[in-house]
């Protein structure tokens, strides 16, 4: 049995990085993108762009998802500041000193402009990310963080 397989992976297989190997379902690979209101014969209307189906609830926008700066807060701020920016991150969870919320009040008093010097520039335990977040991902982050103390007061 693993005679069978080696002999048939060293046929199926190519060593020439140049020639492709041997496709088992090449349809899953080269699938059809069709346009959104080009015709379609999978579906028995023809149309490819199709009705929710019935029953379906539908998901209203949420900041989060559709702020520029959420992923940039998320990857970078939300590790020590948290989801909600309180400063109980998985950071300051396993014993690191916590940050300051960006909820409480002397950090809604900051501009924006004091915050992204902060996060250029770093303060106390906080590092500078300068380098690795480019300047307007550190202002959509700030905006992103407006948006949290918003929401927080509210």
């Amino acid at each position: 049995m693993v005679l069978v397989a080696l002999v048939a992976a060293n046929f199926g297989l190519s060593d020439n990085p140049a020639h492709r190997n041997f496709e088992a379902m090449p349809e899953m690979v080269r699938t059809i993108a069709y346009k959104s209101f080009s015709a379609n014969p999978d579906f028995p209307d023809g149309k490819t762009l199709q009705l929710p189906p019935e029953g379906a609830i539908p998901r209203q926008p949420d900041h989060v998802v559709t702020h520029p700066g959420a992923l940039v807060y998320q990857t970078y701020c939300q590790p020590c500041h948290g989801g909600a920016g309180k400063g109980d991150g998985p950071v300051a969870l396993r014993g690191f000193p916590p940050p300051p919320s960006l909820l409480a009040e002397h950090a809604m008093k900051l501009s924006g402009n004091q915050i992204f010097q902060i996060v250029s520039h770093g303060q106390k335990n906080m590092p500078s990310y300068a380098v690795q977040v480019p300047p307007q991902d550190r202002w959509a982050a700030v905006s992103y963080i407006r948006t949290l103390q918003g929401d927080a007061q509210r």
